[in-house]
């Protein structure tokens, strides 16, 4: 089975979507859990790589960890609400409304700053390996579904690539 076949049998029932790349889910769960369970052996049992928690205070890393959660949780809640929250669209094209019009993945940067926002709880070395490699492998998968989408919908979307950034935002013009 080929990938345009899996990408097909994932969306069958939303013509409107574009697709995804064939190991994006799995990927990302198996970034979650390893990151997960890095980060907890790490930080609650074998405190190996914490090092740098006594140079950065736990009152300083709090409301850091919390604002970059916050973030974290309203792109993802309004990326995932814009595309798979709402009726098929009789005409697809290039959403460029809200978070979409701040970053082209919402949705993936809101799970790094996920990831991100645990880490400066802990500022474990550990979970910061993974979480770099969970950030590639986001970044991999990006470039691919671009791919998709560029194919899809040609100049508008070369258009939106360059208005709007991957992953940091531009609040200027």
């Amino acid at each position: 089975m080929g990938v345009k076949e899996i990408q097909r049998m994932a969306h069958r029932h939303r013509e409107d979507l574009t697709g995804e790349h064939p190991f994006g889910d799995a990927g990302q769960i198996l970034f979650a859990c390893l990151f997960t369970a890095t980060w907890v052996a790490d930080t609650f049992f074998f405190k190996y790589t914490i090092l740098l928690n006594e140079y950065v205070p736990f009152i300083v890393r709090i409301p850091l960890a919390a604002l970059v959660l916050i973030i974290s949780g309203y792109l993802a809640k309004k990326g995932l609400a814009i595309v798979f929250g709402g009726e098929k669209v009789e005409k697809p094209s290039v959403i460029r409304r809200s978070v979409f019009g701040v970053v082209r993945h919402p949705i993936y940067l809101g799970e790094i700053l996920f990831f991100l926002g645990f880490l400066i709880l802990s500022l474990s070395l550990a979970a910061m390996a993974v979480w770099v490699a969970a950030v590639a492998f986001l970044h991999f998968i990006a470039k691919y579904e671009e791919k998709l989408l560029l194919a899809r919908f040609g100049p508008d979307y070369e258009r939106y690539l360059r208005e709007v950034p991957r992953w940091v935002p531009r609040f200027w013009k």
